[in-house]
């Protein structure tokens, strides 16, 4: 299908093309589908909107990317931590400063972008409640002092839903350090300056003492006078000033001191696109809540994870999902698909069934004393009995019994393609390892209803208690088991693709149920593929517990598996970066990828042993 007729993925492309032409970073890696907007490494990851486009999502999430972008710009990095203050409530609101300078840069250079900026600005006002706000210590400062900077900056004021907040501490502040509020607009093309006129301000509130500011300049007027005395002060302060200037220039690379772009025709693709916004993180979020940079992720005193009930909950069997006649026309779908990739992907099992019949050759060790009578000696033993190396015995072989576990998230994120693919690589997988004796499980997971279900309801009926837990019935479906062939388990591989099954994901409660099942095999090696395209999502449970509730636990599961468990734990993210998950993990990027990657995967997998391969262990991703 093409792009354009899919309004959905013309959005993404657009959201990203925008995004790096904004950061000018034509490297960024962005993809949708978190919970929360993220930023790893060069990643970053966005909240993927209703297939429907409404407005206030899609503008919310081209605000928040447009302030991602314009932080990766206009930021630096060290010259910012070089500046920030260490009270927790000073560097929260000096960060916070810093974002509304970037942002502003935008604001002022692009139309579309600060009408993004301000939809996302207030959709986080409302979401934060701030209009409900009725007294000054219900009010959080760094929120109050960066919508007045904000304000100061831009001239525009604070969301509806913010401005009865502000007002209650905009008379004390103004009063305080109205004077560094005001000079703050003339500054933020510069941000060595804007920070210490920030740090002034810090200053002026009492959030940070005077002397500490001293500090932070004393060991380079140590290192000056140092350099004088050995002849080098002269040389030393001139490339340090070299370097704050280039440090300023990469940030001010788009803006002259009138505002005019100064770049090389990038900023007109810009302004085309700037109506187009895209991405964001947790941590820079326009308006978004600053955190200090312990974020509390692993704090003891957070509530563990738990189901607020689980009688909701089922493992079910596939076949009971639909009716035989369905299911009948949902496996032939499949075969037409298969069809089409069965010699490109045919080639690397028979590649895979190579190596595991090999490793399960029998070999013999010959001229021994006792053991089985060698038929090949028969004629040495006539012609002379007494030779005594006329017995074999066969050698153990290195290949272990195994079970190999293929885990699918069945989220609706995973619907179209990449379902489609997932479901003829187990197919194919199962038979290739069927043949070599390796026994094949393939199972699911998903919720049965979206956004709660029965176990949101009881919640509701019960008084709607604080801290909750899991807030949606669980679905965990038995393709294939370990112990049924193949042939008695086709059919029902065709449920996959059966339209309405697709929900939400809870990954971790997931994983612990199909390494629960892999730990009551009887073989020796056992093996845990999973293969997933995102973070876990269910909105019924992230709407009333902490936003990361579900990925904390899923890490848990994962450290739990990988650092006392004998399974062996390897995972294939489709499109979404899942290394930062798992310590064995391929990220892939198109669908079409996953049936090769898995059989190579297991190839790998196969020819080293487990605590050889644990020990190099490294992070991959298949471009």
């Amino acid at each position: 299908m093409a792009s354009h007729d899919n309004p959905v993925e013309e959005f993404r492309r657009v959201v990203a093309a925008t995004t790096r032409a904004i950061a000018r970073d034509q490297e960024l890696d962005v993809q949708f589908g978190a919970e929360h907007n993220t930023l790893t490494g060069n990643t970053l990851r966005l909240t993927k909107p209703a297939i429907d486009l409404p407005y206030h999502e899609v503008s919310q999430v081209r605000g928040e990317a447009d302030a991602i972008a314009l932080k990766l710009r206009h930021h630096n990095p060290e010259l910012h931590e070089k500046f920030a203050p260490g009270g927790q409530l000073a560097r929260t609101t000096f960060n916070a400063l810093e974002q509304a300078r970037c942002e502003a840069l935008g604001a002022q250079r692009m139309v579309g972008v600060k009408h993004n900026l301000e939809v996302a600005l207030d959709q986080y006002c409302v979401a934060q409640n701030f209009e409900n706000v009725a007294d000054r210590e219900s009010a959080p400062l760094h929120e109050v002092i960066r919508l007045l900077a904000r304000e100061a900056i831009t001239g525009m004021g604070p969301p509806t839903s913010a401005s009865s907040m502000v007002d209650l501490w905009r008379a004390d502040l103004e009063q305080k350090a109205g004077g560094e509020l005001s000079s703050l607009a003339n500054l933020i093309s510069d941000q060595e300056a804007f920070a210490r006129a920030t740090q002034d301000m810090l200053t002026s509130l009492g959030l940070i003492e005077k002397s500490s500011i001293e500090d932070q300049q004393e060991p380079d007027l140590d290192q000056e006078s140092e350099d004088d005395e050995s002849g080098e002060g002269g040389g030393d302060s001139d490339d340090e000033q070299g370097s704050s200037q280039a440090d300023g220039g990469e940030q001010q690379e788009s803006l002259d001191a009138n505002g005019e772009s100064t770049g090389d025709g990038s900023d007109e693709e810009m302004m085309d696109m700037s109506g187009m916004d895209m991405d964001s993180d947790a941590s820079t979020t326009p308006g978004g809540k600053w955190r200090p940079e312990f974020d509390g992720r692993n704090e003891p005193t957070d509530p563990t994870y738990h189901a607020y009930t689980s009688e909701f909950d089922e493992t079910v069997d596939a076949a009971t999902l639909c009716d035989e006649e369905e299911l009948t026309r949902l496996r032939r779908n499949l075969d037409q698909q298969l069809a089409g990739l069965q010699g490109v992907i045919s080639r690397l099992a028979n590649r895979l069934q190579r190596r595991l019949l090999a490793k399960q050759l029998r070999e013999w060790t010959f001229d021994l004393e006792e053991g089985l009578l060698d038929s090949s000696r028969l004629e040495r033993i006539v012609t002379t009995p007494m030779h005594p190396l006329a017995y074999k015995q066969e050698k153990e072989t290195n290949f272990k019994d195994t079970v190999v576990t293929l885990l699918l998230d069945n989220s609706g994120s995973m619907r179209g393609r990449p379902i489609m693919v997932a479901a003829m690589s187990a197919d194919i997988l199962a038979g290739t390892l069927e043949r070599c004796g390796v026994k094949v499980e393939i199972l699911g997971f998903t919720t049965k209803a979206w956004k709660g279900g029965s176990s949101r309801e009881k919640w509701i009926a019960d008084g709607k208690g604080i801290d909750p837990g899991r807030l949606n019935d669980l679905r965990h479906i038995v393709y294939k088991s370990a112990n049924t062939p193949l042939r008695r388990a086709r059919k029902s591989l065709g449920l996959m693709l059966r339209e309405g099954l697709l929900k939400e994901n809870i990954d971790g409660e997931a994983l612990m149920w199909a390494h629960d099942r892999l730990m009551a095999r009887p073989e020796q090696r056992r093996i845990l593929m999973v293969i997933s395209d995102g973070a876990p999502v269910d909105d019924s449970t992230l709407s009333v517990n902490r936003s990361n509730y579900l990925e904390r636990h899923l890490r848990e599961v994962i450290e739990y598996i990988q650092t006392r468990s004998p399974i062996e734990l390897l995972a294939i993210g489709i499109g979404h970066d899942v290394t930062r998950y798992y310590q064995r993990a391929v990220t892939i990027v198109d669908a079409e990828q996953l049936g090769g990657t898995i059989l190579e995967e297991l190839t790998d997998m196969f020819d080293t042993e487990p605590t050889t391969r644990h020990a190099r262990s490294q992070r991959r991703r298949v471009s």
